[in-house]
């Protein structure tokens, strides 16, 4: 990484904390909010984007910014996304396209790493390349790398071997030192420090140094600025997770600290994982999720920092000093278009857009995008249990947490096959709701299921259908069908989104057979519409 200097900070403190009592609003009680993101007017609001982006880490290469999320057992896997101004983000792809190769059991064919896979992990730049580390909690640190933010990306590379480790990042020095920076879980979060080869692809087992240790202590990032180097981390204090930081003029110590940069606040979700990123004029910022998670997922937020005695407070400094929740701030760019990551497809393209995550890798020769152009084709085959949640090629794409969303989904029925069931799902591990069609001998017949039961409804004449899911911020999704597109039918319960093995909810098209491998659908679209 670059080294950062404290050029210019003396200007962002005084243009932050002159802004604070400017544009602060009344905080919101969690989850409602009417507004979010890019406001129009040179201020902005928390959250920036209403929607499940976990473990965030950001930089910021020239005027550009990128952030990486973690993905779970989603494939494809760590997520990353590009922004002109920390604000509106759009998604660019992903660093892993085959999620089992870091272990068989995220294939679909084994299915049983529900809120494992990948986790927390960490984007820099250096040698005119991207690199990204994460940590599977059963497999181990995993490294790629790119020319471009977009790819290609090398194949994963296994680099630490052993179970319990979470939460890395890596770390070049102005000499061209690499480090490694983690936390091994299973030994009471003991934070450990390893040199690696420049190339970043192999960890020196021997210089292993465990350089802090508290409760919980993970979220780990280094940093360089103005000569120190800077560790940042969450851990656990009074039963809230809140952000840490020590420092040291050597990287191996002593490190003085750590000063605690912000408070817990549970009321707000607790944010505090994410990455510290400047901007071109000086100004400092923290992108971080809300880590306590609710249906909406661990969703994201942007924090002024203030700079105090050398130490970045998150937010808005209190009396003590520590930063606290911030829900408005001016715009740190301004003049940018405002953008959101990509939500509704016509599947007209050669490749499924970016804001698709099958649940678990899928079987390729199960779907196509050519058989029938202009569509997403489905080819149903059985499920490794009877349940929603070991169906194989399961889609999947995040849903947000806004005043009003909608989203629908054409489907042509006319290929389906006795036993099979295919539909729109809300889709969460171990909570799911579904509303389709099961075909049977007596012809297609409505069906809505949860994880607990299913409810028949009447049998459908036509073989197109449109599934319609409408929530607000309460998060409770409603049903409804047509078979003409226009006039909408309720269906099925009222059902409550919710939160499990660290996700938030997801929209999903589900497509499977009971009986045989046997029978296809054709997805025309799906359109998520919501208020922005």
């Amino acid at each position: 990484m670059r080294k950062i200097a404290f050029a210019g900070i003396t200007a962002a403190i005084l243009c932050i904390t002159s802004t604070f009592g400017q544009t602060q609003q009344a905080a919101p009680l969690w989850g409602n909010w009417t507004q979010w993101g890019d406001q129009r007017d040179g201020t902005y609001r928390n959250p920036i984007v209403p929607g499940d982006y976990s473990d965030i880490d950001c930089i910021r290469v020239g005027n550009d910014y990128y952030t990486v999320s973690s993905t779970f057992q989603y494939s494809p896997g760590f997520i990353i996304l590009h922004s002109k101004d920390l604000v509106n983000w759009r998604i660019l792809g992903h660093v892993v396209n085959d999620v089992s190769v870091i272990s068989p059991a995220m294939n679909c064919t084994q299915m049983n790493r529900n809120g494992v896979g990948i986790w927390a992990g960490a984007i820099r730049y250096h040698n005119k390349r991207f690199w990204v580390y994460f940590g599977d909690p059963d497999e181990g640190y995993f490294m790629s790398s790119a020319a471009r933010p977009e790819g290609s990306w090398t194949t994963v590379k296994n680099i630490l071997p052993e179970k319990g480790w979470d939460d890395c990042c890596p770390f070049w020095d102005d000499d061209g030192q690499a480090y490694l920076i983690g936390t091994k879980f299973a030994d009471h979060y003991k934070i450990h420090l390893f040199k690696m080869s420049a190339d970043g692809t192999t960890i020196d087992r021997a210089s292993d140094k465990v350089i802090y240790q508290s409760n919980g202590s993970e979220a780990n990032k280094m940093y360089k600025i103005n000569g120190y180097y800077y560790h940042l981390f969450s851990e656990v204090r009074n039963n809230v997770r809140v952000l840490m930081m020590e420092r040291a003029k050597n990287i191996w110590g002593p490190y003085e600290g750590p000063q605690q940069l912000s408070e817990g606040q549970q009321q707000f979700n607790e944010p505090n994982q994410g990455g510290l990123v400047q901007t071109p004029g000086g100004q400092w910022y923290f992108l971080t999720h809300h880590g306590s998670g609710d249906w909406s997922g661990r969703i994201m937020s942007l924090l002024p920092v203030t700079w105090t005695n050398g130490w970045p407070i998150i937010g808005k400094p209190n009396g003590a000093g520590i930063g606290e929740m911030v829900w408005q701030a001016p715009m740190p760019v301004k003049g940018t278009k405002r953008v959101v990551p990509q939500s509704s497809d016509e599947f007209t393209g050669s490749k499924l857009g970016p804001q698709w995550e099958w649940n678990y890798q899928p079987r390729a020769d199960k779907w196509s995008l050519t058989q029938r152009k202009g569509w997403l084709r489905l080819h149903a085959f059985k499920p490794l249990k009877n349940n929603l949640l070991h169906a194989g090629n399961t889609i999947t794409q995040r849903s947000y947490r806004t005043t009003s969303n909608e989203a629908t989904v054409k489907i042509d029925l006319s290929k389906m096959a006795n036993g099979q069931r295919a539909g729109l799902s809300h889709f969460g591990v171990p909570n799911y709701a579904a509303a389709g069609v099961v075909q049977t001998s007596q012809g297609k017949q409505l069906q809505f299921f949860n994880k607990d039961k299913i409810t028949d409804g009447p049998v459908i004449q036509a073989n197109t259908i449109w599934l319609r899911s409408n929530w607000g911020l309460d998060g409770k999704s409603k049903f409804s069908y047509s078979t003409n597109g226009k006039d909408f039918k309720p269906f099925g319960e009222t059902y409550q989104l919710k939160w499990g093995s660290y996700r938030g909810d997801r929209l999903a098209i589900y497509n499977f057979n009971y009986e045989q491998e046997a029978g296809c659908i054709d997805v025309d679209y799906l359109r998520y519409e919501y208020a922005q």
